[in-house]
């Protein structure tokens, strides 16, 4: 295990590693972003806008850039409407005047509320300006289909996207939870009608969730040059060692989503995090990132913060480098 060296960047923030700087390819993409990506799900939801703003001023000035969030959160909190996350980035990123220095992703096609989601051509085109109004901003780095949608035809859904390429409003475009075969149809689609092709995936993965991704989707990303930015990083918390026993799952509102970790198999995966974390003096979180960013076909992980302090872990864990003893462990611990 390896970081790289801290050094001194403001009086705010000493914790910084020169390392964290050092942008990755998001596949053929034309895109660079940061070796982590804030997920900022947890914005207006389990997070208010001030703390919103201290975990975006940490992770920026750490030397990280790059941030992901969706139309759609947090739809599912009683009394939102969705785009809560998006409205409180806006907000930062106009207090801060640092929109040129920045990668935002974010989303549409998950419900926003009933009749309120799909990859229809007048949807897509409505949402984007709804997203770009929250976020304060005249384009968006990344847009992603949330999620497939067998209803609309292909060439309606790459029509909105070409359109929004062509007005500088998108700059590159990516899909999240999409089937093998369907992401397959979709890029040989597009290739085959001079539509613009997904340039992205995010799918699911983590040392608790590997066959998913690396049954199909991870050959399907090498095939066709895709960057790849994985989602639930550390499994609702449960890589970050906070859940060890029944006893745990009230820490946090994700505990739930967590608890079907708290298995043999979960076990094992703590066992040599730890192992490795002890070494290396470092956190399971941080080992647990790291071992994504050594998968040769992962372009960077997504990982939320909802503090401070857990900014300060992605920041680390951009700099943490696995020696092939480590992964070797972390791969056998979670094989299966």
């Amino acid at each position: 295990m390896r970081h790289g060296p801290y050094v001194d960047i403001s009086e705010k923030y000493r914790w910084k590693a020169d390392a964290i700087l050092t942008s990755r390819k998001l596949g053929s993409s034309g895109l660079e972003i940061s070796p982590i990506v804030l997920g900022c799900s947890v914005f207006g939801w389990t997070i208010d806008e001030k703390t919103s703003f201290e975990v975006l001023d940490a992770f920026f000035d750490s030397g990280l850039n790059t941030i992901d969030t969706a139309d759609m959160y947090s739809s599912w909190v009683p009394g939102h409407i969705g785009g809560e996350s998006e409205a409180i980035i806006g907000n930062w990123i106009k207090s801060r005047g640092n929109r040129n220095d920045l990668v935002i992703a974010t989303k549409v096609g998950k419900e926003l509320k009933p009749n309120k989601r799909g990859l229809a051509k007048a949807y897509i085109l409505k949402a984007v300006e709804d997203s770009l109004t929250r976020l304060k901003t005249d384009y968006i780095d990344l847009y992603q289909s949330h999620e497939d949608d067998i209803s609309v035809p292909f060439e309606e859904t790459f029509e909105a996207f070409e359109l929004l390429i062509e007005q500088g409003k998108v700059r590159v475009i990516g899909a999240s939870n999409y089937s093998p075969e369907r992401l397959t149809e979709a890029i040989e689609f597009c290739k085959s009608h001079n539509l613009p092709v997904y340039q992205t995936l995010q799918p699911e993965y983590n040392l608790c969730e590997r066959a998913g991704y690396e049954t199909d989707l991870e050959a399907i990303a090498l095939k066709y040059g895709l960057g790849v930015i994985t989602y639930s990083s550390l499994a609702f918390g449960f890589l970050t060692g906070k859940y060890r026993s029944e006893a745990d799952l009230g820490k946090s509102v994700r505990s739930q989503d967590a608890k079907k970790y708290l298995n043999p198999k979960g076990i094992a995966i703590l066992g040599a995090l730890d192992k490795i974390a002890k070494s290396g003096s470092s956190t399971p979180a941080e080992v647990a990132l790291a071992w994504l960013m050594a998968r040769p076909s992962v372009s960077a992980p997504i990982a939320a913060a909802s503090n401070v302090n857990q900014t300060k872990v992605l920041a680390r864990a951009a700099s943490l480098t696995l020696d092939s003893s480590e992964v070797a462990l972390l791969d056998k611990a979670s094989a299966g």
